[in-house]
């Protein structure tokens, strides 16, 4: 059975705000005057009948009297001028019916139980197969029944329950069947043995799989390999699942993934057998794409180590280069003055002092240390002559050989597009393996041309150093084969990278082009995706209008040029300046508001700020196990507010529970975490808080919600996990906390990214993935918020990027045509006609371009997923291409206005001081573990940041209803309050925060009373 506060079913809230009373509960004067004609004028029969009718316009449905709160019977007898005695009766149950049907009538609801119950059992079954949860199809029908033209009252609850349990049971019955049928007896016996422990093993297979990636160290990568073999001989997981909806194979793999052995075991057949093989399928998945990440990280760290070595030699070669030259000076020396070389040469017909000369000139060649030597020598400078280091890869490359070609022949890969020169050459090492020989043909082993003969190996792919290293100098037509070995793992794990290969099988490193909408399927939305965006509706006018803004921009900041103060354009060297402004200080005013706020602020602990949103937001009724049954516990409330604390300040369960008094105990708390707190879940926890803090007055002051900033910060993690990584931009081991901040100082969304990425893939996704009502469409970021495709995706979904530019005089600054010239700005733009925006690609690429959004939007394909393939090493991809040239467009206009317009750079500099300011609040109360994630799971590291989300934004949210509370208070008492002082106010506040001390979690049930979302007292 699900529990009630998990659904949308709507509700009364066990805490109704003073604003919530007065935009949804108070009534006008002509439903007062209705009220008293159908009810004869009798105050408690009014009062019945005012709450019926308020209750029922917010519910949906019309509640029993008994349902409705006393909070909201007080505000409807005050607003309706009934006396403060009156209480809400009606004469008899016939006459509560009545009043039913008056206020069904007056809101147009249907009273039609049978109908409501025939349209939510099919919206129920429509989505059951791709639902898990009974709570997740009572919102479904929810939805349908709120659809419907002629509105329907809504069945009770416990039907819509007991309807959900039944079809979710019968469909999840009928899948788990489905997948045991498609299975051997002897595949029935290895799913069945992996709940066993084996003779000389120390745990089961079942619990082994689950064990995250470890660094990408040379035993580590071969133990991983070994490990992907032995998963995939488990058996075809991907086949035993069948045509089963992913969502519920994702949904039954989790659910799998947090019990233990024993737990599973007391699971009946046949729905054991299909969790099993759900959770086999997403590790099986998972394991190719850690597969491929390892390779990828071993050879850029082979190619990194070459680079050096390569440093090191050019620096002894130093010394062998001056060597070199003097036995060449040498040589000239001798030689000068003798005469030319006889056609038979010296030997032949030359004169004495000739002799002399050659016989000097070989001297100096002996005495460097003979011919052989220096030929070596010379032939060692040139190998490495202009920088190419490929020819030191083979060298590191070596230890890993073995594991890399098995992992080449357990991996299936395939090319996304046509070309598949990569994945033919790879065939050709493949092939070449077990030979001892130094050089091999450079024809394919196998194809042959329309003649008979073999087809030689397109190796185009490669980079003219490497084609240098590893084509044979003495034997033409012949390859170096460690060479070649290592060339081609090397633009193997590019292509990987920038998506032209993927691995058949894998999630992040799958077929993208595949999981893109069919253009068929396209075509139906694509109306409403383009007015939804702001878009034109054609190809053509799409490139018009996007070629007109680049026009315009050019020639207004052209015109305003001589108007500019800041912007300075070197006459010589065209090279552009920006005047720096410097930030308003803090007026007198506002700094006394700021004093006296923090001397009336009341200090509450980290524990009673959560306690405090919890009970407001509701955010805890969001937690559970993964079933989507109801949780068993006690007290619920309490248990996952000290969970949020306990994980989001960092100090772990074992080191909490010291605190605590014995109130709670450890190994409860990391249960709770790992089973009712999901990344999902954690989300929407997430934005109730957000949603009740975009409630505020106060935050008006601040922003109205529409601008958000990205920023990460560094968060260190133990050295042996896959995702850690060594960042030179923040320093440190670990990975990237990657916040989308609100201009009200909130964070909408976040999550753990690594080190090496470029921060700006992960953008779009923060704000799809954002499920607050807080929706910004202004996003600014730093320097790492920028790249070509981010501007095209950003463009295509109706978001203006925005982020700041340090190095914009570095950039190319693209002309909308080959001839446009302009008076004053003309040398910001280049010269190459190359550079022109290319708006017939465009144009012919706007399919391509409406395809990836819809895609992005509708979540067949992450934003992530795209724009990590969307690189400038995507040389065969068309998609990329066309990327390319609306982002170039889109950038050179944001450039254009981030010159031109001062208040977009103080608007950009203020929304990314903000989201610094958070990353910096957050350091402060991660204060248990000081910036420091303990897990090596990629899964419990998320989780983490997004438990300091939670903490955070409860604890903003607490502190800005107090600072509305105190300065409420203090304009009551005569103080005058300047909204401008009170735009210079923050909730990040640290003086009202107590972080140490004990921690009593013995209180945190009690409710800590409503609150006023109003700055203003409110008059009645």
């Amino acid at each position: 059975m699900a529990s009630l506060e998990r659904t949308a079913y709507p509700k009364f809230k066990r805490l109704i705000s003073e604003r919530e009373l007065r935009e949804f509960f108070t009534p006008s004067a002509e439903e007062v005057a209705w009220a008293r004609e159908h009810t004869h004028d009798r105050p408690d029969r009014v009062l019945a009948l005012l709450v019926m009718l308020k209750s029922a316009a917010r519910l949906g449905r019309v509640p029993k009297l008994w349902e409705i709160p006393e909070v909201v019977v007080a505000h409807v007898r005050d607003q309706a001028g009934l006396a403060a005695e009156t209480v809400p009766e009606a004469d008899s149950e016939r006459s509560e019916e009545r009043y039913r049907s008056a206020v069904r009538e007056r809101l147009e609801l249907r009273h039609k139980p049978g109908e409501a119950r025939a349209v939510a059992e099919a919206a129920m079954r429509a989505a059951a197969p791709v639902k898990a949860h009974t709570a997740d199809l009572v919102n479904v029908a929810l939805e349908e029944l709120v659809r419907q033209k002629e509105r329907l009252e809504l069945p009770a609850f416990s039907t819509l329950d007991r309807m959900a349990s039944r079809i979710r049971s019968e469909v999840e019955a009928a899948q788990c069947e489905a997948i045991v049928s498609r299975m051997s007896d002897a595949a029935l016996e290895r799913v069945a043995g992996m709940l066993e422990v084996a003779e000389g093993e120390y745990q089961s297979l079942f619990a082994w799989i689950k064990q995250p990636a470890r660094r990408a160290t040379w035993s580590r990568f071969r133990a991983h390999a070994e490990r992907m073999e032995r998963v995939e001989g488990l058996g075809d997981a991907v086949f035993w699942v069948g045509k089963t909806p992913p969502a519920k194979v994702a949904a039954l793999a989790e659910q799998a993934r947090v019990l233990s052995v024993g737990e599973m075991k007391d699971i009946a057949e046949p729905r054991r057998t299909a969790l099993t093989v759900c959770l086999l399928a997403q590790v099986q998945a998972t394991v190719r794409d850690e597969t491929v990440v390892m390779l990828s990280k071993r050879m850029s760290r082979h190619l990194k180590r070459a680079q050096e070595e390569l440093l090191e030699i050019e620096k002894r070669q130093k010394e062998t280069t001056e060597q070199l030259l003097a036995t060449f000076r040498d040589v000239l020396t001798a030689l000068r003055g003798s005469g030319e070389a006889a056609p038979g040469g010296w030997e032949g017909e030359a004169s004495l002092d000739d002799l002399l000369a050659l016989k000097n000139a070989r001297a100096a060649i002996e005495t460097a240390g003979g011919f052989e030597a220096q030929l070596a020598e010379l032939e060692a400078l040139d190998a490495y002559r202009g920088s190419n280091y490929t020819a030191l890869v083979e060298r590191f490359f070596k230890p890993d050989r073995p594991t890399m070609f098995k992992t080449a022949r357990r991996l299936s890969f395939t090319a996304t597009s046509t070309d598949r020169s990569v994945l033919d050459a790879l065939d050709h090492v493949l092939a070449h393996q077990h030979l001892t020989r130094p050089l091999v043909a450079d024809t394919h082993p196998t194809r042959k041309d329309e003649n008979g003969k073999q087809v030689r190996l397109d190796l185009s792919f490669a980079p003219k150093m490497w084609l240098k290293t590893v084509y044979s100098r003495e034997q033409p037509g012949m390859l170096v084969r460690r060479h070649l070995e290592a060339m081609v793992f090397a633009c193997l794990v590019e292509e990987l990278r920038c998506g032209d290969v993927a691995v058949i099988g894998a999630d992040d490193y799958g077929d993208w082009t595949r999981m893109l909408l069919p253009w068929e399927q396209c075509e139906p939305k694509l109306a409403g995706f383009c007015e939804q965006a702001g878009l034109p509706g054609t190809a053509s006018e799409f490139t018009v209008r996007l070629r007109e803004r680049l026009t315009t921009i050019a020639e207004t900041v052209d015109a305003g040029y001589p108007d500019n103060k800041d912007l300075t354009i070197d006459p010589i060297t065209g090279v552009p300046s920006l005047a720096v402004r410097r930030a308003g200080e803090r007026t007198a005013s506002a700094e006394k508001l700021e004093q006296a706020l923090s001397e009336r602020l009341p200090a509450r602990s980290v524990l009673e700020h959560l306690a405090r949103a919890a009970h407001w937001t509701d955010w805890w009724k969001r937690p559970g196990p993964r079933s989507g049954s109801e949780p068993k516990l006690k007290e619920p409330l309490p248990r996952y507010v000290t969970t949020a604390f306990v994980y989001g300040s960092g100090l772990g369960p074992a080191q909490a529970v010291r605190r605590m008094r014995g109130s709670v105990a450890a190994h409860e708390l990391g249960a709770i975490a790992k089973r009712h707190f999901t990344i999902p879940v954690l989300n929407r926890c997430g934005a109730d808080v957000v949603n009740a803090h975009a409630g505020l007055d106060l935050t008006a002051a601040w922003g109205d919600g529409s601008v958000a900033a990205v920023d990460g910060t560094m968060m260190d993690t133990v050295i042996d996990n896959l995702l850690a990584e060594t960042s030179i931009r923040y320093g440190g081991y670990g990975g990237i906390a990657h916040h989308l901040v609100s201009d009200t100082y909130v964070a909408l969304f976040s999550r753990f990214i690594p080190c090496g990425v470029w921060e700006a893939v992960y953008l779009i996704d923060a704000l799809l993935a954002n499920e607050s009502e807080v929706r910004p469409d202004t996003v600014h970021a730093d320097t790492q918020g920028q790249s070509f495709p981010v501007f095209g995706l950003a463009h295509l979904l109706g978001i203006d990027l925005l982020p700041r530019i340090r190095n914009f005089q570095d950039l190319t600054f693209h002309r909308p045509d080959p001839q446009a010239r302009y008076q004053h700005i003309d040398a910001l733009f280049s010269t190459d006609p190359r550079t022109c925006i290319d708006w017939q690609l465009i144009e012919s690429g706007w399919n391509d371009l409406m395809q990836v959004g819809l895609s992005v939007q509708e979540g067949t394909v992450s934003s992530v997923t795209l724009l990590r393939r969307l690189n400038n090493h995507s040389h065969k991809n068309q998609i990329y291409r066309v990327f390319l040239e609306v982002g170039r467009a889109v950038r050179t206009i944001v450039l254009l206005r981030y010159l031109s317009d001062p208040q977009l750079r103080e608007q950009i500099t203020r929304a990314t001081n903000k989201a610094e300011a958070y990353n910096g609040y957050t350091k402060w109360l991660h204060f248990g573990g000081d910036g420091y994630l303990r897990s090596r799971d990629p899964e419990l590291q998320e989780k983490a940041v997004k438990f300091l989300d939670l903490m955070a934004n409860s604890i903003i949210f607490s502190t800005t209803v107090d600072m509305t509370d105190t300065l409420r208070q203090m304009a009551a008492q005569g103080r005058e309050v300047n909204p401008d002082d009170i735009a210079a106010l923050s909730p990040h506040r640290r003086d009202n925060v107590l972080r140490f001390g004990d921690y009593d979690t013995t209180t945190l049930h009690i409710p800590p009373g409503t609150y006023d979302a109003a700055f203003t007292p409110h008059q009645s």
